[in-house]
């Protein structure tokens, strides 16, 4: 069974619950961990200037100099 992963740090869980019933440090909203819909690979770039890296938590680690908002890195599908 593949595992799923948030969005904005990486953490990984086996399901959903598991892993949206805990609040993640990088999201944006102060809110909790959300379900990257993507799938899983070898690479993840940035949607924004297309950097990238071999985890989502080593990408979204870095300020994005593209980002509207001037925030992190954000995994692209």
């Amino acid at each position: 069974m593949a595992k799923v992963q948030c969005k904005w740090c990486g953490a990984s869980a086996p399901n959903v619950s598991a892993l949206t019933v805990n609040s993640c440090p990088r999201n944006p909203s102060k809110g909790r961990h959300e379900l990257y819909e993507g799938s899983e690979k070898p690479r993840y770039q940035c949607k924004y200037c297309g950097t990238s890296a071999p985890s989502i938590a080593a990408l979204t680690n870095n300020i994005c100099q593209r980002h509207p908002k001037k925030g992190k890195h954000e995994v692209a599908l």
